[in-house]
Order: structure tokens, then sequence, then C-alpha cells
């Protein structure tokens, strides 16, 4: 019912907006409308002329979101169908934080830089946050200044661009200036009071400091070369609770976890260029590079853990802390023009992503008080090589206007490897009643070595023209074939009819499928885990096993097959001078989907089960272990409304904007209990936790409210984000958390001096909204865990910066 409401509210202002809006003449920037180039293979297209909703956001909005060292955030600040949760002691996932679109996996959205498939992050998610079990794109490897624009298509497209489109497209594009420039200071931090279970306190902390630039340069009479860079350095926040006082009385009042954003240390440049070689043709191509130090906080050890603490190192306890070192790297080179009529595009690119892991402050117990207490725990790496071919000319086929005919083909290369760390990073030491490896994040073994890779090609057509003035549409069907599981085929199909030059309708209906990702088939871990047992948190040890490992095998894995979809879309756009409205409803049908397994055993396990599967891992020495499996089916159904109106007042200008995604996802199939014979009976592999996270761990609802307004040389920016409560799920009854509904607003002013000096003051969460704390019934005698991880805001108060910009 709140839906509903929300949602009527929203037509509501949008029908008032419309109305005033038929009586306000356009401004000039009104009638300038954004050009795109996603979903669409028809050049000089706008926003507003597409066949499915595309967001377009400019690097000066991006730069307007308070923490702009982020490119995921500033994304989720402007596009309600997109969230970026902030997940804390999940290991690597603090450093490669996922984004969610339209409340699917992070790696259900594809990720374009400059309409080339960009390659997914060496990481994938394993622990318990949201995006458990993909491997996606990290976002964060490039720098907003970078960009000219961020186009969001909020529409299933793999039959456009290949697998991983379901819930959408992101295409990052560079910037392309041959002359002017630009620096940016930024500084910030954040300044809260926030109470948890155990008590009340204040905060500054997660002190933000960046330096931005750019600068555009001639290359040739016609061609240009625009280089970008940023440094970055963030330092941590915490929102554990104090420690249990009855339980730890020594640390009494004391708060010894570090529960937040992880410390953050990084630079990135890139360079994108372009140089016509006559009239016809011209060279394209870009560079990247990012340099990433992350150190985030684990569980905290207490002193009285007998099995994971030597008292005569830590009297204490510790906090392990996990360091990331990522390394990202990005080429891109191609040469365009036209051929006997035909447009032509051959382009190539090379991605690779490093993540190196070092765990200090730590032990390993199983080696006595003479244990090492920083390790070197090993690397993963993940690379992609591609090569596209695209072709296109529009042909008279006796329509009212030319059908664009577009074809191509791609050839896809990608590897992953895993490297161990050193042995007393994992090593189980004499010490049989301690926890072997180093506390906080064992270092990969020899037996977890991996070095694998693929390739895949595929063939697409694209047909896109007019039966009528009014009547559009578009065809596109795409192969592609893959050397480890075989072929897919998808298919698409769009329409949009304009009423009138004000009103319009469209639809479309397509079929997706996501590959199973090389990180997802061959992944191998053992691990610490904090996991929620008989309703208190506990570190276990776990295994994560390839599909092809024996133990697996027993246990009921199977090889990995591709998800499939098929997506619905209708909606409605309207424009009247310098008002705009989109609403569009959809529906996502997900079959197979490929999820990470419970803990085997669990706690839906029987005895005798248990018994057995402990048997079978006793030779790894886990506790428990898991594996990646297919048969997940849901239904996500939702609307996404965005209006718009630009009001001259004058002297001064008011943009205004009410986006809003309402959606809802529902599991209609679980994997089936496996038939394995040597266990006496079947036990869990999907669990309500797992369930419920997928259908209440992302806003149902998100409804953004903004406002610009500039008098001349000052501008005035206010953002009111609503958020629906989310559900941290647990599998024991009772010990479920919500966040709560939560109203964030963000305020900034600004202001340019006649020498083109800019400055900004701002806060994000103006008002210092928090997510309701975690109790401290389940919290553990540490308190390391302040707030519930799945909170679509984050947790960590109000943030409160500056910028000075200078550009010429």
């Amino acid at each position: 019912m709140h839906q509903r409401a929300a949602l009527l509210a929203a037509a509501s202002v949008a029908a008032l907006w419309a109305g005033s809006a038929a009586a306000q003449p356009a401004t000039a920037e009104s009638e300038v409308e954004e050009i795109v180039v996603t979903g669409t293979r028809v050049a000089g297209r706008s926003r507003l002329e597409t066949l499915a909703p595309v967001d377009v956001l400019g690097t000066d909005q991006l730069a307007r979101q308070g923490n702009g060292a982020e490119l995921a955030q500033a994304l989720a600040n402007l596009t309600p169908a997109l969230d970026f949760p902030r997940p804390a002691i999940s290991d690597g996932t603090d450093s490669v934080r996922p984004a969610v679109l339209r409340g699917l996996q992070p790696d259900q959205t594809l990720v374009l830089v400059n309409g080339m498939r960009g390659h997914t992050s060496a990481l994938i998610n394993v622990n318990t946050s949201i995006g458990r079990g993909a491997a996606a794109f990290d976002l964060n490897t490039i720098p907003t200044v970078a960009l000219s624009q961020v186009e969001v298509l909020r529409d299933g497209a793999a039959a456009q661009y290949g697998s991983d489109a379901i819930a959408g497209v992101i295409n990052l594009r560079l910037r392309e200036a041959r002359t002017g420039g630009g620096v940016t200071l930024s500084y910030g931090l954040y300044n809260t009071t926030f109470k948890t279970s155990r008590g009340e306190r204040d905060a500054s902390d997660g002190l933000t400091e960046s330096v931005s630039a750019w600068q555009g340069l001639p290359l040739g009479e016609d061609g240009f070369l625009t280089i970008s860079g940023e440094y970055l350095l963030r330092h941590p926040t915490n929102r554990s609770d104090f420690s249990n006082p009855a339980a730890l009385p020594l640390l009494a009042g004391n708060v010894i976890g570090r529960y937040g954003d992880p410390k953050l240390d990084s630079y990135a440049i890139y360079a994108n260029a372009g140089l016509p070689l006559n009239d016809v043709w011209e060279l394209y191509g870009y560079g990247g590079y990012q340099h990433r130090d992350s150190t985030s906080g684990a569980t905290a050890r207490p002193y009285t853990d007998a099995t994971r603490n030597i008292i005569a190192v830590y009297p204490l306890g510790y906090l392990p802390k996990i360091k990331a070192k990522i390394e990202d790297y990005n080429v891109q080179g191609g040469v365009r023009g036209e051929l006997a009529g035909f447009k032509v595009d051959l382009g190539t690119s090379y991605g690779k992503n490093e993540i190196e892991y070092r765990t200090v402050d730590t032990i390993n117990t199983s080696l006595g008080a003479t244990s090492p207490t920083n390790f070197y725990s090993g690397k993963l790496s993940y690379d992609q090589w591609l090569v596209n071919l695209n072709v296109s000319k529009p042909f008279e086929v006796g329509l009212i206007s030319p059908l664009n005919t577009a074809f191509g083909l791609e050839y896809r290369r990608e590897s992953f490897q895993i490297d161990a760390g050193e042995v007393n990073s994992y090593i189980f030491g004499p010490d049989k009643t301690k926890a072997p490896g180093a506390q906080g994040f064992p270092g990969f073994k020899p037996v977890n070595v991996t070095d694998v890779d693929r390739n895949n090609w595929s063939a697409y057509v694209d047909l896109e023209g007019k039966l009528t003035e009014a009547f559009g549409f578009d065809v596109a069907a795409r192969y592609e074939d893959y050397s480890d599981f075989g072929s897919k085929a998808t298919g698409k199909l769009s329409a949009r009819y304009d009423f009138t030059p004000e009103f319009a309708l469209r639809g479309s209906v397509s079929s997706g499928f996501k590959a199973p990702a090389l990180q997802q088939q061959y992944f191998t871990y053992n691990a610490t885990n904090n996991t929620l047992v008989n309703g208190t948190f506990q570190l276990v040890e776990v295994g994560t096993l390839p599909v092809s490992n024996p133990i697996a095998r027993a246990l009921g894995a199977k090889p990995l097959e591709p998800e499939t979809a098929i997506n619905y879309s209708v909606g409605a756009v309207y424009r009247a001078g310098a008002f705009e409205l989109t609403i569009d409803a959809y529906q996502i049908d997900l079959e197979n989907r490929i999820v990470l397994s419970e803990n085997l055993p669990n706690a839906g396990t029987p005895a005798a089960t248990a018994a057995a599967i402990a048997a079978i891992l006793a030779p790894e020495g886990l506790t428990a272990a898991r594996f990646f499996i297919n048969g997940v089916d849901s239904t996500t159904k939702g609307i996404d409304v965005v209006a718009r109106y630009k009001m001259d007042l004058g002297e001064s200008r008011l943009d205004l904007t009410a986006a809003a995604n309402f959606n809802d996802t529902e599991i209609t199939k679980t994997p089936p209990l496996p038939a394995v014979a040597a266990l006496p009976t079947t036990t869990v592999l999907f669990d309500r936790q797992a369930r419920l996270t997928f259908e209440q761990g992302t806003p149902e609802r998100k409804i953004v409210l903004s406002a610009d307004w500039t008098l001349a040389d000052f501008g005035l920016n206010a953002k009111i984000t609503n958020y629906d409560s989310v559900l941290l799920p647990q599998n024991a009854l009772g010990s479920d958390q919500n966040t709560g509904d939560a109203t964030l607003v963000d305020l900034e002013a600004r202001y340019t001096f006649p020498m083109g000096v800019g400055i900004a003051l701002g806060a994000n969460n103006l008002l210092d909204e928090y997510p309701v704390y975690t109790p401290g019934s389940i919290n553990g005698a540490t308190g390391s865990i302040g707030f519930p991880a799945y909170s679509p805001f984050g947790f960590n108060g109000r943030f409160l910066y500056g910028r000075v910009s200078y550009n010429w």
C-alpha cells in the first residue's frame, strides 16, 4: 500500500508540474536534448526519442554529489533504480563494493566504456553482502573527472550487447576535448552523532581529500587528446558498537571493532584520443590505469577467545586488518569510417584487474607466540581481451524512412588466476587446538592456485526504422558461442508510437542471459566467516570450492549453466515546453540463476547428514563448505518515474526533478535438494536468508526529489531521498534486522568568481540519518557490527565537504 501511495503522490506532483509547464515557455537549455548512443545504433537520437528509458548524467551532475570521488555513489544518488550499499567486514567486498540496478545482482548489469564492454573485477563476492556470488565491473576504477557523461539504459539489452545486460547497461563515456581544462580540490569529513545498542557517541572521521584535473590537447589539425587524473586519500570510518562489558570486563566502555569505510589511498590517470586520418576515417582509443590501496577491518578477536588469540602477543585482543592493493588497467584502440557506403568500426580493447591481499595486525595462533603478525595472503587476477567489428548502413526498403541496418562480430578471451599466499598465512601449525591461518583473512593455499581461461565469439544484427512517421521499431538478435558451456541466442523487439509531438508510448520484449563467470566456476578459498549461530555471531572456517572439486561433487555440485531472462517493459513519454515526464513499467523473469550455496552443513542439516558431511570435510580442516549452483528462478516487477521541469524565473533558473523507483522481487523456484547417495538425507542449498536477501535486501521504494537554482554566478542544489526499509534476514527466526524507513537531505551552495574560480560548500545526509542499529543480543562480545550491512544509504551519518575548482 505504501508503494501505491507514494506512486500516486509522485504522479500528482508530476501532473501539477505538467499543468504549469503548459503555460511556461521552454528555456533555451530545455530545447537542447542529450544525444545518446546506448540502446540505439541510430546516430543523433536524443534521450526522449529512444525506444527504451535512458538516463543521461553529465559530469557536472556527478561532481555535485558531495563525495564525488566515488562514481558508483554519485550514480546511486542520481538514479533511483540504482543502489550502492556500503558493506563492512566483508573481506574484499569492503574495497570493491557492488552497485545494484533494479534490485538484481551486480553482474546482471553490463558496463561499457566508450561503447565497448568493460572488464569485471577479479573479486567475487562470497560473504554476506548484497551481490553475494557476483563478479561485477568495479565502477569506482574510473574517476568522474575522466567522464563527459554516463548513460544508464534501464532495459534488458543482451541481444544488443551480449551477456550480462539483463537489468540494463551503463555506458561510461570519456571526455573528448582538444582545448580547455580544469582542476578541482575537495575536502570533507563525517561529523556525526549516533547511537548503537550499547551507547551513544560522536565521531569526526572519514576525512576525504582529493585533487582531480583534466586537460584537452590538440592532436593534429582536428584530433584531440584529453588527459584526466585523480588522487584520493580517504581515512576510515568506524560505526562499531561498544564491547560487551559483561563478556569483556577489561575493555568495558571501549570500541574495539572497526565497522565502516576502509582507509583508501588511490590515484588514476586516463587518456582519451581521436585523430582523423582524412575526411572519412579516424583513429580512436583510450588508456587508463588506477592504483588503489585499501585497508579494512575484520571482526575483532577478543582476548577471551583462546582458539584465535594468544594472550602473550595480544593481552587485550586485537583487530585484524585486510589490505587490498588493487591495480586496474584499460587500453582500447580502433579505426572507424565509411567503406562502400557502410559505416565501419573495428576496435579492440584489453583490460586487467588485480587484487593483492595482505593481512596485518593479526596472528596465526596455531603457530604459537612466535607467529608473524603480518602476512602476504595471495592475489586474484582477471583479464579480458576483446575485438569487435560493427557495421551499419541505412537502406531504402519502402518504409517511411530508411531502415538502419547494423550487424557485427565480436571475439572475447578472458582469464582468471589465483596466486597462493605465504606459507604462514594459511598453514595449520603444530598447535592443533588453535585456529589455522592468519586470522581475519587466511591466505590462499597452493591447492587454491588457479589459472583458467575461455573464449567466445558472437554475431548480431539490429534493424531499426519506422513503419509510419509515428510508429518506430527495433528488432535485434544475437548469437554467442562459449568454449566452456556452448552457445546461446537472444532477441529483442522494441516499438514506440508518438501520438502527438508531446506524447508517446514505448515498449519492448527481449530475451537475455548471463554466462557463468570464470570466478563463479573456479574460485576456491578457505575463510573465517562471522556467521550467526544459535542467535550469536561466531567465527567458522568455511571452504568455497569450485564445482569441479571432488568434495563439492560429493556434496551435489554440477557444472554451471547460463542464467536466462525474459524482459517486458511498457512506458510513456510526455513533454510540454520545459516539462518532461517518463513512466516505465517492467517485468524481468529470470531462470536458472547462479547463486552461492549455503554452508554445508547448516542449521537445516539433520544430525546424521551433518556427521557425514563433517567426515567428507575433515581432510581439508573445514567446518563447512559451499559452492556455486544454478536453479533459482525469480520475477522482478517495478515502475520507474522521472519528471523534470526547468523554470525560467527571469534573472534566475530553477531546475526541478522528481524520480522514483518501485521494485519488487519474488523467488518463484529454489534449487532442488541434491540426491547424494553418500549422505543419509539431503540438506538445504538455498536457505531463508538467501531467499529474503533477494526479495527484501534492496529498497522496494526509492524516491529522489531535487532542485537546482541558479542566479548568475550563484547556485544552490537541494536533494531529498526517501528509502523504504530493507531487511537483513537471518536463518534463525527472531534475528532479522530492518534498516527502517529513512529520508536523507543533501544541500550544496556554490559560487563562481569572475576569474573562473568556483567554490562549493555542502552536506550529504544533513539531518544525520542512520539505519536501525544492530541489537546487542546478536552483536557478540566485541560489538563489531554496529548497523545492518544492507542499509541502502550506508551507516556513516552526516558528511560535510568543500570544493574549490578552476576551469580554463
